[in-house]
């Protein structure tokens, strides 16, 4: 195992000594998190259970090979092939952590699949896997995590806790096609204000990105986008992990309830939904009314982005 302040090569490590779960960690954005977060010397809960772009044939053990890598390179890390959609199975996930290395500082809820449709065209079954494991599979990692660092904080051992989410431009301008993982996203984002609120008391703090990669949902969207004065590769997964990094380290503890939105070399915060300025009339409108006031909130009201695949 590294020293203490030393990543997996004996470098200094902005992560060095701190304990890290990355779900969905076995193929594309979650592998290179695992990754980078080993060289910067943090020891990983690898957690995948193998399955298919669509969610399909769980098994393929693809947490074990990135568990190797760590290894390889001199790093520590350890295999975890719980469901983190189910809730006793992410409460396994992070009894993982405690079990193998003592404590969790930081959790990176990766984890997901899709299985794109119409909406008038989606079966429930499509809705529900989708919403399943992106929603819930960042709800039950986070509920469990939070009531181990809620008890630590409690017993006065503060800690200095990292939750990382991820959602989408999906979620935050809507895509068409995915309305289930979309919404799913959205909710994650949600997610992602909320639980900063709530445990910050608990010296927690919890953001989420927005990536633009090539992974296996969404390699038939960004083919290699490589700059040719460069031979930079804006969509090279591999990009999107130093900004999770730094978010999982102890320098990011001023920074929480933000989304984060990344691609290739390009950083940026999202603004999420805001009050509009209103017209009131004092008291109660008749429908009648309201067509004209509404064409002129919408008149003066910013352009809202785009939909994805309009």
């Amino acid at each position: 195992m590294p020293e203490a302040g030393r990543d997996a090569q004996g470098e200094s490590g902005i992560c060095a000594g701190r304990v890290v779960i990355v779900t969905g960690a076995g193929r594309g954005i979650g592998r290179e998190h695992a990754l980078e977060f080993a060289r910067q010397g943090a020891r990983v809960v690898v957690n995948d259970v193998g399955v298919a772009r669509d969610g399909a044939s769980a098994g393929e053990p693809v947490a074990a090979a990135v568990v190797e890598e760590i290894r390889a390179m001199g790093g520590d890390a350890v295999v975890n092939t719980d469901d983190v959609a189910d809730w006793a199975g992410a409460k396994s996930l992070v009894q993982t952590a405690l079990d193998t290395f003592g404590r969790l500082d930081v959790l990176v809820n990766n984890a997901g699949f899709v299985r794109d449709r119409m909406i008038v065209s989606m079966s429930e079954e499509e809705w529900d896997a989708v919403v399943r494991v992106h929603l819930k599979g960042h709800a039950a990692p986070l509920r469990h995590a939070a009531a181990y660092w809620r008890d630590e904080a409690k017993a006065g051992r503060r800690p200095n806790a990292r939750v990382i989410n991820t959602s989408s431009g999906a979620g935050l301008q809507g895509s068409v096609g995915q309305g289930n993982y979309g919404a799913a996203k959205a909710g994650i984002a949600a997610l992602t204000i909320i639980a900063a609120t709530e445990l910050a008391r608990y010296g927690v703090t919890v953001n989420a990105i927005a990536p633009s990669a090539r992974t296996r949902m969404t390699e038939g969207v960004f083919a290699s986008m490589v700059r040719p004065e460069s031979g930079f590769d804006a969509m090279d997964p591999a990009n999107i992990a130093p900004l999770v990094v730094w978010l999982g380290s102890e320098l990011s503890a001023h920074v929480t309830g933000q989304v984060f939105e990344i691609e290739g070399g390009r950083i940026a915060v999202a603004s999420g939904w805001r009050h509009g300025t209103p017209v009131d009339k004092g008291g109660r409108w008749s429908p009648a009314e309201i067509g004209p006031v509404v064409d002129k909130l919408i008149a003066d009201a910013p352009t809202p982005e785009p939909v994805y695949g309009a």
